[in-house]
C-alpha cells in the first residue's frame, strides 16, 4: 500500500494565531478535495469530563467548523454518553458538561448534538464488513445521520488504549452505551443489588424478557440476554454495569473494526492536536501534567497513518521532569507502556490497517506556518 500523507506544523505561532494556523493546516492537507455543500458534517470531538481542563478548547473546534461552512457544510459538534458514570453518562449531563467547558453555539458557531440520545440506547447497528471481532457496530444515530465524518482528536495517553486519537475517538468515541460495552466488555451485563431499587425501567427496555424482579431486585438471565448493553443506558442508579472486561489487546482490535463501521462509505478526514498530553484519558475528572512538551497539529485522510505519526512524535520526545512518564519505573522503549503497562495500543493500528482503513505507512509533510 502506498504511504499516506499526514501534515503536520507546530504551535509556534509569531504572526498568526493557533486557531488561524489550524484552518491553514486543513486547507493544506486537502480537506476542500470533500464536496460539502448543504451536507450535514458530523464533528467528533470529547468535551472534557468536567475539572479535567487538558481537553481541547472551543477555539480549535470553531475554527474547524468556519472552515467547514466556508465550504458550504452543516457541521455540528458530536459526542456519545459514557459507558462508566460520571457526569457525560445521559445526554442531559452530557450537554450540560460541554456547555461548562465552553462548548455552546456562541463560541463554536454550531448545535452540539449527543449522538447515541438522552439515554444512549439511541443507535443503529452497521455492519462490519470483514470484522473479525463485531459484526454489527451499534453507533449514535447522529453519527450515521451524517453525510460527512470529521474526528478532531485530543491526543494524549489512555491506560487501556496506550493513546486516544483518531481510532479512539472514533470507535469508541461514537459508540453507544451499548457498543462500549461490547468493546470493552466479553461478558453481559450484571446487577449491583445494593444499589437497584426495583424501578422495573430496565425492564420495560429490555427487548427480550432476560430481566425478572422475582426478588425485587433486577436479576438478568445470561442464558436469554443478548448483551445489547440497552439496560445500562436505561438504569437511572448506575445499578447495571458491563461484565467482565476484555483484554486489552482485545479491545483495541474492536475498536478499530467500530472505526470502520462509522467511516465505510462516507468522505473523512482526521485532525489531530498532540498538546497537553496528559498520561490519560480526557474522561476523568482530574488530568496529571503533560508527560511530553506540545508538538504539533496533525491532518490526514487516513485515521491509521495520522494515529501513528502522533505516537512516533510523542515518543521521540524526552519526558518531562515530575510526570507520570517521568516517575515510572519501567523501560519498555514507549512512553505509552511506560505509563501503562497493561496496554497493546498497536494492536490497534495492525489490526486497522489489516481490515483496510488506512495504513502505518506516512510521508510526514511538515509546514512551515508562522
Amino acid at each position: 500500500m502506498e504511504k499516506s500523507k499526514v501534515f503536520f506544523t507546530d504551535f509556534a505561532a509569531e504572526h498568526i494565531n493557533l486557531p488561524a494556523k489550524l484552518k491553514r493546516l486543513v486547507k493544506a492537507a486537502g480537506i476542500e478535495k470533500i464536496d460539502f455543500k448543504n451536507k450535514f458534517v458530523a464533528v467528533k470531538m470529547h468535551f472534557g469530563e468536567p475539572g479535567n481542563i487538558a481537553f481541547l478548547r472551543p477555539n480549535y473546534a470553531k475554527a474547524l467548523c468556519d472552515v467547514i461552512k466556508e465550504l458550504g457544510g452543516k457541521p455540528f459538534l458530536v459526542d456519545c454518553n459514557t459507558l462508566y458514570p460520571g457526569r457525560r453518562k445521559n445526554a442531559l449531563e452530557h450537554l450540560d458538561s460541554a456547555y461548562e467547558n465552553g462548548f455552546t453555539e456562541l463560541t463554536t458557531g454550531v448545535h452540539v448534538i449527543i449522538g447515541d440520545g438522552l439515554k444512549g440506547t439511541d443507535d443503529v447497528e452497521v455492519p462490519v464488513k470483514g470484522g473479525e471481532y463485531v459484526k454489527n457496530a451499534k453507533i449514535g444515530k447522529a453519527v450515521m445521520d451524517a453525510d460527512i465524518f470529521i474526528a478532531l482528536s485530543h491526543f494524549k495517553g489512555h491506560e487501556a488504549a496506550g493513546f486516544g486519537g483518531a481510532i479512539k475517538n472514533t470507535g469508541m468515541g461514537c459508540g453507544s452505551r451499548g457498543g462500549k460495552m461490547e468493546m470493552h466488555s466479553d461478558g453481559k451485563p450484571v446487577v449491583n443489588r445494593s444499589k437497584c431499587v426495583g424501578c422495573r425501567i430496565c425492564q420495560r427496555g429490555c427487548a427480550h424478557s432476560a430481566i425478572s424482579f422475582d426478588t425485587g431486585k433486577a436479576y438478568i438471565d445470561h442464558d436469554i440476554c443478548v448483551g445489547c448493553g440497552r439496560c445500562i443506558g436505561a438504569c437511572n442508579h448506575d445499578a447495571i454495569a458491563a461484565g467482565s472486561d476484555t483484554r486489552n489487546e482485545t479491545m483495541c482490535r474492536k475498536m478499530a473494526e467500530y472505526t470502520k463501521a462509522v467511516i465505510d462509505g462516507r468522505p473523512c478526514f482526521f485532525v489531530s492536536l498532540a498538546c497537553d498530553i496528559s498520561p490519560f484519558c480526557d474522561c476523568y475528572s482530574v488530568n496529571d501534567i503533560p508527560i511530553v512538551q506540545d508538538i504539533g497539529m496533525f491532518a490526514s485522510f487516513d485515521p491509521v497513518a495520522i494515529d501513528q505519526a502522533c505516537a512516533d512524535a510523542v515518543n521521540a520526545q524526552e519526558p518531562i521532569k515530575g510526570s507520570a512518564l517521568d516517575r515510572s519505573n519501567k523501560e519498555y522503549h514507549d512512553h505509552f507502556k511506560n505509563v501503562s503497562p497493561d496496554t497493546e495500543w498497536q494492536a490497534s493500528l495492525e489490526h486497522a490497517e489489516k481490515i483496510g482503513i488506512g495504513t502505518r505507512e506516512y510521508e510526514l509533510v511538515k509546514l512551515d506556518i508562522k
